[in-house]
């Protein structure tokens, strides 16, 4: 593996993970209203990257 290929697969991570932080900080409510459960933030945080 590359190291370019390593750095953006660690990029990438740090995104994902700040993603998850962010949303696990709302509310249920505002969860709500996104239409989020917060069992799904990790799915949802995983699949943000790919659009």
């Amino acid at each position: 593996m590359s190291f370019k290929a390593i750095t953006e697969r660690v990029v990438a991570w740090r995104r994902y993970r700040a993603a998850v932080r962010e949303l696990a900080q709302l509310s249920d409510r505002d969860l709500h209203d996104l239409g989020i459960s917060r069992y799904d933030i990790e799915s949802v945080a995983r699949d943000s990257g790919k659009l």
